[in-house]
């Protein structure tokens, strides 16, 4: 096919997805409308896959130098051409004055693409498909193993793109010479490692990849001459500040704003929040449950001031203005809000509780891994929110907290109770969150404290109350599990993996949730899981589904 006809198809493409969308737009049934997404899916990743080919395209073949009759027939054939007018549109380039400079520049004035979007999609294509040199000539594609997979036609190009612009951004850092290609192949193979097993957690795991390759091996001196809170002044009405600590001071900042986002703690009680932010704003507390409640400043809509008198008005207008302003429910406002108003509480010595004592503190568990550690490797400690501890604070983490011995697989804590409780003790749960981190569904973000313990051998059935079947689940995934929407499995010596249903997964490989770990501790689970998938397959291994 010549180059005229495969753009008289994308033009004639391009009218059948507008005719079909007009449909679309219409009533029809719920499978279509999920028929419609998913083509719509389909169709974003080749549309991907098409721009960053169409911005190499436009820079190899020097385009921007077209004359000014070119693009004239360009413009002319529009976007519903005959097979005549795009072979008038092959153009000539000119070594004369031109309108563009650069591939930049006509992507930017002539196709209204933002400078940031241009200047990425000209990033990965010099990543993924290759650059040209002064001369001319083409020049190898900066991260093969990443090209090598944007071009497989069965993968989704635009995480590997994003990823693509991602490690571009680290380029400096990296080196030159024999060590800086290393680097380089090392940190492809681990990405394409993340994209691969879980996509849903890639791009958190890959950030903190690149985050420790430019963070590279700073003393602890330098560290702390960079914290503090920095303020940056008033900006569009609101006064910012930047916070910049050590990770294992990040930690204690996560744990609280763990018990803040959990409604069941007394640090993150809902109706003193609320209180809280009727101090600042002047919106209702937790007393105005309805407008007899109410001050007087507060009724017939108006939350800023006294009441005004009332002007005179359409009858249907003055009928609405007496109704009081609706808030939405205090769960779905956004999290950032609610945690600024909770470090606000603690910071005016205020008790959620309305007794005045201090909010309880918050707890923080380092995860220490003993083989590491006596290896001396330098990433044997990190917190259960994921952030990774230096020896020198995992060593004062050790002199100066209280220390819980969590026992896995021994005998210093009762933690494998049999059929003697019913529910998991506190130092079960202590264990479990500790080891597990969050939910175990591939890529849900909820931390330990937010999730539920779930018997995997149900307890009316004969099950017992052992740590070898308990695990971590949010209320969502919890009601999921035992609706059959997904399968837990059991492993000797692991956390029990997932298998999804085949519609989600068609593959059917056994996954874990890696969202909670650090890169390394991610690529070895998600190997794991992997290597288990394999025995598996092969018959090598008997699985042992838990019970829905």
């Amino acid at each position: 096919m010549n180059t005229a006809q495969a753009l008289k198809n994308l033009a004639q493409a391009s009218e059948l997805i507008a005719s079909a969308t007009a449909v679309f737009s219409q009533d029809l049934p719920a499978g279509h409308a999920a028929y419609f997404a998913f083509l719509t899916e389909q169709l974003a990743q080749q549309l991907t896959r098409a721009q960053i080919q169409a911005t190499h395209a436009v820079r190899r073949t020097g385009a921007h130098k077209l004359d000014r009759e070119s693009f004239q027939a360009i413009t002319d054939a529009g976007t519903n051409p005959t097979l005549e007018q795009i072979e008038a549109a092959e153009g000539h380039t000119t070594s004369g004055r031109t309108h563009f400079n650069s591939a930049s520049g006509l992507l930017q004035d002539w196709l209204d693409i933002p400078r940031a979007t241009a200047s990425a999609r000209l990033i990965q294509a010099d990543c993924l498909i290759g650059g040209v040199n002064e001369a001319g000539q083409p020049i190898a594609p900066w991260l093969p193993q990443l090209a090598e997979q944007f071009m497989d036609p069965d993968v989704d190009p635009r995480p590997v793109a994003a990823t693509a612009t991602k490690l571009h951004s680290a380029r400096k850092d990296l080196g030159e010479g024999k060590a800086g290609r290393k680097k380089k192949e090392q940190l492809q193979a681990d990405a394409l490692a993340f994209l691969r097993t879980e996509p849903k957690s890639a791009r958190k795991h890959i950030n903190a990849l690149i985050a420790e390759v430019k963070s590279g091996e700073r003393p602890i001196k330098a560290l702390l001459e960079c914290i503090g809170i920095f303020r940056r002044g008033l900006r569009q009405g609101l006064v910012e500040y930047v916070l910049r600590l050590l990770p294992s001071q990040a930690a204690f900042i996560e744990a609280y704003l763990a018990k803040m986002d959990n409604p069941a703690t007394v640090a993150g009680n809902r109706e003193h929040l609320k209180d809280t932010e009727a101090q600042f704003t002047g919106e209702p507390g937790s007393e105005w449950d309805d407008e007899e409640s109410m001050p007087d400043w507060a009724k017939g809509g108006n939350r800023s001031g006294p009441a005004e008198p009332e002007q005179s008005a359409p009858p249907e207008t003055s009928q609405s203005s007496q109704k009081p302003t609706e808030h939405k429910p205090w769960e779905e406002m956004k999290p950032e809000r609610r945690r600024l108003l909770g470090l606000l509480t603690l910071l005016m010595g205020s008790s959620p509780t309305g007794s005045g004592a201090t909010p309880p503190a918050a707890q923080v568990s380092i995860v220490l891994n003993w083989e590491k550690m006596q290896q001396q490797v330098k990433d044997y400690a990190v917190t259960s929110s994921g952030l990774p501890l230096t020896p020198g604070e995992a060593r004062a983490a050790l002199c100066t907290a209280g220390i819980y011995p969590l026992v896995l697989n021994g005998t210093s804590l009762p933690l494998d109770l049999g059929r003697t409780q019913r529910l998991f003790s506190k130092a079960q749960g202590r264990a479990v969150r500790a080891a597990y981190r969050g939910c175990s569904y591939p890529g849900c973000s909820m931390p330990a404290e937010r999730c539920e313990l779930d018997h995997l051998d149900p307890w009316e059935k004969g099950g017992r109350t052992d740590i070898a079947s308990a695990d971590l689940n949010c209320p969502i995934h919890h009601i999921s599990r035992h609706c059959g929407l997904f399968r837990t499995v059991k492993i000797p010596g692991s956390r029990p993996l997932v298998l999804l249903s085949s519609e989600l997964d068609p593959e059917q490989r056994l996954r874990i949730n890696t969202y909670f770990m650090t890169p390394a501790e991610a690529l070895a689970a998600e190997a794991r899981a992997e290597r288990t998938t394999a025995q598996w397959r092969s018959g090598q291994l008997a699985l042992e589904f838990a019970e829905a």
